[in-house]
C-alpha cells in the first residue's frame, strides 16, 4: 500500500472528507477514504499519514450533474441600477425631498433650492429673517470630500463643517437628513414634528 504526501482536512461534521492533494492528479473529493492516521512528534515537527484503500466513487455522477443542473437553471437576480450622477441625484431626489421638509414650516417664505458646480445651495426667510445654507461636494460625487456652511440674518457665511463624513453609503436621504439635522440644530425647523 503506497501513501502520497498532501494536506488532508478532517471535520467531525458527518460529512465526506476533504483534502487537498500536491499532484493534483488524485481528486480526493471522488474518492472513498478510510483515514489511518498516525502522528509522529519528533524534533519539532509532526507528520501525518493518510492511507488510501479505495478508489471507487462513492457519490453517483448523475447526483453531481443533477446539483449543477439547479445552479445553473436559478436565473441571475437583477443587478443593482447604476448610481445617478450627483447634479441628477440633486435635481431628482435631495432638491424635491428638502423642498418639501422645509414649505411644511409654514413661517418659511421665499424658498430657492437649486444645485449647480457641485454645491447644493438653499435661501428663504423665515419671519423675515433671511437664512441661507449650502452643502458643497468639490469632487463631483458623493464619496468624495462634502462640506456645509449657514448663514442666517443676513451675515456671512458660517465657518465650512464637515458634512457626512461618517456615513459609509451615501444616498439622496442621507444629504436630505443631514441638511435637515443642521437647519433644526440651529433652531430654524423644528426638530421634532408633530
Amino acid at each position: 500500500m503506497a501513501t502520497r504526501g498532501g494536506v488532508m482536512g478532517v471535520s467531525s461534521f458527518p460529512s465526506t472528507p476533504s483534502c487537498f492533494c500536491r499532484n493534483g492528479r488524485t481528486s480526493c473529493s471522488t474518492l472513498s477514504l478510510q483515514i489511518a492516521s498516525k502522528s509522529a512528534t519528533s524534533r519539532r515537527s509532526i507528520t501525518c499519514f493518510a492511507v488510501q484503500e479505495s478508489s471507487t466513487s462513492t457519490v453517483e455522477e448523475k447526483k453531481v450533474k443533477k446539483v449543477a443542473e439547479k445552479a445553473a437553471a436559478k436565473p441571475k437576480a437583477a443587478g443593482k441600477a447604476p448610481a445617478k450622477p450627483l447634479p441628477q441625484l440633486m435635481e431628482e431626489d435631495v432638491i424635491p425631498s428638502l423642498k418639501a421638509i422645509l414649505e411644511a414650516d409654514e413661517d418659511i417664505t421665499e424658498l430657492e433650492l437649486s444645485f449647480q458646480d457641485n454645491r447644493l445651495d438653499g435661501s428663504f426667510k423665515k419671519k423675515g429673517n433671511p437664512y441661507s445654507f449650502w452643502a458643497f461636494f468639490p469632487s463631483g460625487n458623493l464619496t468624495g470630500p462634502k462640506g456645509f456652511s449657514l448663514s442666517s440674518y443676513g451675515t456671512e457665511a458660517s465657518t465650512v463643517e464637515p458634512f457626512l463624513v461618517d456615513e459609509k453609503k451615501i444616498t439622496a436621504k442621507h444629504v436630505v437628513f443631514w441638511v435637515e439635522k443642521r437647519l433644526a440644530a440651529q433652531g430654524i425647523i423644528p426638530v421634532w414634528k408633530e
